[in-house]
């Protein structure tokens, strides 16, 4: 079956049961002090949701996929940002990431990752791709497990969006905390800095309740509550 098409269908189909079952996002989380830890702030409020879930469907011997990314379209400034997304177990089947430019027909990136051999967050960096995403276009990027590649209906498919904009004007260009990127909008830039800042200190529990608080905040409690774990 063609990618676009494939996708396509995941994207319309998979919406209504993922809206049904999807996890109710939850208020940032709180300092000893009380106040908000790291607080993001969606560009556009009362957007379509254009998050699909990664729930496996019927199959037990899967696990879950789910992309790090809000439930509307996510906005970065980078031309070639790194994408996040977390598996809730250990699985030797095909794990592929596609992007794919919503107008055109043929997937700018389609290629296999390493399986993880327990839960954990993996990422993909575009920088390591020949892509560039072009300005005010939005991609679709899925994240899938494939047991079986003659038979791509049995996938169990998570996707996102994400869109590159311009950095807001109030936004200093040095600033690259991860509360002043949620706070603009960035999703994927707060993200991607939180987690860098995680993979080189990744027994920080401050760090890592950080990131589930972003995710808690667009109802990916799964992911967030693999943060607070400290595994």
């Amino acid at each position: 079956m063609n990618t676009k098409l494939l996708l396509t269908m995941a994207f319309t189909v998979g919406l209504a049961p993922a809206a049904a079952m999807a996890q109710q996002p939850q208020k940032p989380g709180t300092t000893k002090e009380g106040e908000a830890a790291i607080a993001y702030t969606p560009p556009l409020r009362g957007a379509p949701q254009r998050r699909i879930g990664g729930a496996s469907r019927g199959n037990e011997s899967l696990p879950a996929v789910f992309v790090l990314a809000p439930d509307h379209v996510g906005l970065t400034t980078s031309e070639a940002p790194a994408l996040y997304w977390y598996v809730s177990g250990a699985t030797k089947v095909k794990i592929e990431l596609t992007l794919i430019d919503e107008k055109q027909t043929t997937p700018l990136v389609e290629v296999p990752v390493q399986p993880l051999a327990g839960p954990g967050v993996q990422s993909l960096k575009l920088a390591d791709t020949p892509v560039k995403l072009k300005p005010d276009v939005e991609y679709q990027w899925t994240v899938s497990l494939v047991p079986d590649d003659k038979e791509r209906s049995n996938d169990v498919i998570s996707g996102g969006v994400i869109k590159r904009v311009a950095r807001p004007a109030g936004l200093d260009p040095a600033e690259h905390r991860p509360a002043a990127l949620a706070a603009a909008g960035l999703w994927y830039d707060a993200i991607a800095e939180l987690s860098q800042q995680i993979d080189a200190r990744p027994s920080d529990a401050a760090l890592r309740e950080q990131r589930a608080s972003l995710l808690d905040q667009v109802g990916l409690k799964e992911a967030a509550a693999f943060d607070r774990s400290g595994k």
